[in-house]
C-alpha cells in the first residue's frame, strides 16, 4: 500500500505528484550532501488542486504531503517516495506530522487570524521533516485579508516550504495566488472505481458498495460514509421521501423543519464529541487549577476556542444541509431522466417507484424548476440566510413545481 492508493480514479494526477515527489526528494538529498541541485525538476513551491466535490482534492494534497515527508529506507535506495508505512508518511496522513500544517474553514470563511500563525510558520525551516508543508483545504473560503496573507507567503516562500491549496475550481482562488501555483485538475471518479475502493479498502459487500457508489455518483467521501454509517443511510432515506411529503403547505413546512432539525442534531453530536475534549485539553495546557480556575490573563484564549467551536457547529449544520440538497438534486435528476427517456443509469434505484410516480404526474419543466429551487436554497445558505427560511422557501417551491 502506498500513499496514492486512496486517490480513486486519479491515476494521471498520482503519476504527476509521484514524479514531483521524486524530484523533491532528489533536491533535499542533494542539499544534505552539498551537491548541486538537479538541473530540471517537476517540483515547485505552490500547488493548486481543483475538482468537483468528492473528487478527492484534499486526499490528493495530503498524499503528496506524505510523499514529501517519506523517510522509508527504500526511498534512499532509489525507491519512490510515498511508501505509506514509514513514520513520515503515517504522521502526515493522520495529521500529526510537526511539519505538515492543515488549515480548514471552521465557519463560512477562513479568517486572517486563523492563518496568521500558519503563515508565520511557513517562513521557518522544517523542524523534523524534509519539507515545511502548508495544506489549505478550503482555499475558496479565504476572505480578502486571509488571501492577501497567503499571497505574501506564496510570493516569497522559504526554500523548503510547499503550499498545497484545494478549491472546487481555479476561479475560486485569487488570480494573483493561482498564477503562482502549479495547477492539477481532478475529475469525478467513476461509480465502478468508487465501488471497487469500498470493497478493497473498507470491506464492504460488493452489492452494497455498488449501490452507495451509484447513489452518490462517484463522490468518494459520501459513498464511504453511506457504506459505513447506518445513520447516514437513514438520513438519506428520509430525504428521498421529502418529495412525497410536500403536497400541501403544512407538509412542506413540516418537512423543512425536520430537515433543519436533523442537520442541527448532526452538528450537536459532533460538538459533543469534540468540544468538551478540546476545552479540557486547552485548560490543562494553560495550567488550570483544580476546579477549573484558569490562570490570570488566559480567559481570552478559551473565549477564542469557544468562538471557533460555535463557527464549526454552524459550518457542520450547513454541510449536513448541503448533503441533503445533493440527495434531493439527485432524486429530481432521476425524475427528469425518466421523463426525457434518457438512457443514463438512475442513481436512486432504491426509490424507483417514487421516481416513476413523480415522473408520470409532472412535466420536465416542473422538474427543472424544482432542481433550480434546490440550487437557490444552496445559494441562500451560502449567503448566510437563516437555514429554516431558506429550506422552507425550497420546500414550498418543490410543492408548487
Amino acid at each position: 500500500m502506498t500513499v496514492w492508493d486512496d486517490l480513486v480514479g486519479q491515476e494521471r494526477v498520482s503519476e504527476q505528484l509521484a514524479a514531483a515527489a521524486r524530484d523533491a526528494d532528489a533536491f533535499v538529498t542533494a542539499a544534505a550532501s552539498d551537491a548541486p541541485p538537479p538541473e530540471a525538476s517537476r517540483m515547485t513551491h505552490a500547488w493548486l488542486f481543483t475538482g468537483p466535490p468528492g473528487a478527492g482534492r484534499n486526499q490528493a494534497a495530503r498524499a503528496f504531503a506524505a510523499a514529501l515527508q517519506c523517510v522509508s529506507p527504500d526511498r534512499a535506495l532509489g525507491g519512490a517516495p510515498g511508501c505509506g508505512f514509514c513514520d513520515g508518511c503515517h504522521t502526515a496522513l493522520v495529521g500529526t506530522h510537526a511539519d505538515v500544517s492543515t488549515v480548514a474553514a471552521v465557519g463560512a470563511e477562513i479568517l486572517v487570524k486563523d492563518m496568521r500563525d500558519t503563515v508565520r510558520k511557513s517562513f521557518t525551516a522544517p523542524a523534523n521533516g524534509r519539507w515545511q508543508v502548508i495544506l489549505v483545504e478550503d482555499a475558496e473560503r479565504l476572505n480578502e485579508k486571509s488571501a492577501n496573507a497567503v499571497l505574501k507567503a506564496v510570493e516569497e516562500p522559504a526554500p523548503r516550504t510547499v503550499w498545497l491549496l484545494c478549491a472546487p475550481s481555479v476561479e475560486d482562488v485569487l488570480p494573483t495566488i493561482r498564477s503562482r501555483c502549479r495547477h492539477l485538475v481532478l475529475s469525478t471518479p467513476s461509480v465502478e472505481a468508487v465501488a471497487d475502493m469500498l470493497v478493497r479498502r473498507e470491506g464492504i459487500e460488493p452489492d452494497v458498495a455498488a449501490s452507495v457508489a451509484r447513489a452518490t455518483q462517484g463522490h468518494v467521501d459520501r459513498a464511504r460514509r453511506l457504506a459505513t454509517d447506518p445513520a447516514a443511510r437513514a438520513r438519506r432515506a428520509t430525504v428521498l421521501k421529502l418529495p412525497q411529503r410536500v403536497e400541501d403547505v403544512g407538509g412542506a413546512l413540516r418537512a423543512a423543519q425536520e430537515l433543519v432539525d436533523a442537520a442541527a442534531e448532526d452538528a450537536k453530536q459532533l460538538a459533543e464529541e469534540m468540544d468538551g475534549k478540546e476545552t479540557e485539553d486547552l485548560k490543562a495546557a494553560l495550567g488550570a487549577a483544580q476546579g477549573g480556575r484558569l490562570p490570570r490573563g488566559t480567559a481570552g484564549v478559551v473565549k477564542d476556542l469557544e468562538d471557533m467551536q460555535k463557527r464549526r457547529r454552524t459550518r457542520t449544520q450547513r454541510d449536513s444541509l448541503d448533503v441533503a440538497l445533493a440527495h434531493l438534486t439527485s432524486f429530481y435528476r432521476d425524475v427528469l431522466a425518466l421523463q426525457l427517456g434518457s438512457r443514463i443509469a438512475l442513481a436512486n434505484t432504491d426509490a424507483e417507484d417514487a421516481l416513476e410516480r413523480l415522473a408520470r404526474s409532472s412535466t420536465p419543466e416542473s422538474t427543472l424548476r424544482r432542481i433550480e429551487a434546490i440550487a437557490a436554497c444552496g445559494e441562500a445558505l451560502d449567503r448566510n440566510v437563516a437555514p429554516l427560511l431558506a429550506v422552507e422557501a425550497m420546500t414550498m417551491a418543490l410543492r408548487a413545481g
